[in-house]
């Protein structure tokens, strides 16, 4: 016999979730005792979490594969230039700008969300390469010479550093929040079914295109957040840079390694993906070589990536956002007495 038990919270999570907070106030306070280089570096790591994260929800959780992300990236930072061009505050110029980007994603999906598998991902090219001539023609940011966003430059620059880098801490914390809560609800469940088999899904009531499509638009205004700040951290603007596909081929790179389909995964992959950038980021064309064999080293060995392995082999869940069922078998003596076995058989987490 077996008894089955449905659990998604666990004392590990519970800790986990104060342990999360605990981290994110400890990094509030951080820049009163790091180095300037210190903050440009951690700054730069929140982009990264975001980056990922936005990436594994829309193809990890929602099988929607894109290698055309880079176009939302481009826009965040195109639409800040503009606005801040227009006499917007800097600052607030970052924000409105990914709202602009994501306003802007909702027409694109109309038409995007019809193609399939790996006509959605190079479709997602074109639109990123197709964007990325058009800002070309724009006269203010003057081909690929470029422009800056030279409004930045009458704050202080300590001053500056550390409010971009507490703006970037803030939009990760929220973002990954709003993604966790959504992930968890109906919502997610509906997700994870479309990802599984669209058809099933809409069978069972599951409101397939209107779910894509939040996800699409929540993935777009994220990544449209991080080029925004990633504009407000190197202050220059150039259309090739933040339109290469290398920052879709960076996003693919923290989540395959990390674990693909799983909450942490991402965070994780971003971590690693930022060590290595700043332990190997100077060796030049070795630098991409080596990440490049170092993705195809974890899709041929570890095809759930880091923490989708610890998961698989050791039952860790730290940031659950779906059920999974524990079997517990039972053991019947000669003398006809039932006794629990202590070892239990942790299913594949289930929506």
């Amino acid at each position: 016999m077996s008894a089955g038990v449905i659990e998604r919270g666990t004392a590990a999570s519970r800790i986990a979730g104060f342990g999360v907070a605990a981290i994110i106030l400890l990094l509030a306070v951080a820049p009163q005792f790091l180095s300037a280089g210190a903050v440009d570096r951690m700054t730069a790591l929140f982009i990264y979490v975001i980056l990922a994260a936005m990436w594994n929800a829309l193809a990890g959780f929602g099988g929607l594969v894109s290698v055309g992300q880079q176009v939302f990236f481009g826009l965040g930072a195109y639409f800040a230039i503009r606005l801040a061009n227009a006499g917007l505050n800097p600052f607030v110029s970052l924000f409105v700008s990914a709202i602009i980007v994501g306003a802007v994603s909702w027409p694109i999906s109309l038409f995007m969300l019809r193609l399939k598998n790996g006509e959605f991902a190079i479709g997602m090219w074109v639109i990123a390469a197709l964007t990325h001539l058009l800002v070309n023609l724009d006269r203010l940011i003057q081909g690929e010479t470029g422009t800056s966003l030279i409004s930045l430059n009458v704050y202080d620059a300590s001053m500056r550093r550390v409010t971009i880098y507490w703006l970037a801490l803030g939009s990760m914390a929220a973002l990954l929040a709003i993604l966790f809560g959504l992930l968890r609800g109906s919502t997610g469940a509906a997700i994870r079914a479309i990802r599984d088999n669209e058809d099933a899904a809409a069978s069972v009531g599951v409101r397939v295109t209107g779910t894509k499509r939040l996800l699409f638009v929540l993935a777009a205004f994220g990544i449209g957040v991080s080029g925004a700040l990633w504009l407000a951290t190197s202050i220059t603007f150039q259309p090739k840079t933040y339109f290469s596909v290398q920052w879709t081929a960076y996003m693919i790179f923290m989540v395959l390694v990390g674990g693909i389909g799983t909450f942490e995964g991402a965070i994780l992959g971003a971590l690693i993906f930022f060590l290595i950038e700043t332990w190997f980021g100077g060796a030049g064309v070795w630098y991409l070589i080596g990440l490049g064999a170092t993705a195809l080293v974890f899709s041929l060995l570890l095809p759930r990536g880091l923490w989708g392995t610890l998961e698989e082999r050791f039952g860790w869940r730290l940031l659950p956002v779906g059920y999974r069922v524990r079997l517990a078998a039972a053991a019947v003596d000669p003398a006809g007495e039932t006794a629990s076995s202590a070892q239990t058989k942790t299913h594949r987490e289930k929506a």
